[in-house]
């Protein structure tokens, strides 16, 4: 990945401007948020978000760790795919599944729950919204709540491919891009479906 468009604040002071703003201090370690915390209320926003979405949560945590692994393939997003390597196996998801988010479709390993998620998730990135019938699929399949969830994390981690992509937010020193194999998406962002 090139440099970063924007310079990263150093992170000493990204951890005193994250506790002045009320954000965790450990977001501070992480090069997104090191940019983010040049606008406090902003890193505010979408850390009290990610954390709402990540903790205490309706929608089950290893079928979100699903959802964000799907997005970091579907649109290219090196920093959003290897941030979440790790989190997503802590969370319940096999390097197996990981791997089979990236052409879904195609994996034996998903079950009928987990093909209505990740259909939704490419619908919602490749269309903006998420169709009558799709909703009613994902009400059935996880409930009211998670439905909701569901479509907020889209939104939330699409922003954080996004950001990561847009200005070139590098990784974190020392960490490897694209884990486990390297392996990128085609031709930059993968087209859902």
């Amino acid at each position: 990945m090139n440099a970063c468009r924007v310079d990263l604040l150093p992170q000493e002071e990204a951890k005193k401007v994250a506790e002045a703003a009320g954000v965790n201090p450990a977001f501070a370690e992480l090069n997104i948020f090191r940019l983010l915390l040049q606008r406090p209320k902003a890193a505010k926003g979408l850390a009290d978000l990610l954390l709402s979405l990540l903790f205490g949560a309706a929608l089950d945590n290893r079928l979100r760790e699903l959802v964000i692994m799907r997005i970091g393939w579907a649109t290219g997003s090196d920093y959003e795919w290897t941030q979440h390597w790790k989190i997503a196996q802590q969370f319940g998801c096999t390097p197996a599944e990981l791997l089979a988010v990236r052409s879904w479709r195609d994996a034996a390993g998903f079950g009928e729950t987990e093909r209505t998620l990740l259909g939704a998730v490419d619908e919602l990135l490749e269309t903006g919204s998420l169709a009558a019938e799709s909703f009613q699929a994902c009400h059935a399949a996880l409930g009211q709540d998670a439905s909701i969830e569901l479509v907020t994390a889209v939104g939330a981690w699409q922003l954080v491919a996004k950001l990561t992509r847009s200005l070139e937010i590098p990784l974190e020193e020392g960490v490897a891009s694209w884990p486990p194999d390297g392996q990128r998406p085609p031709r930059g962002p993968a087209r859902p479906g």
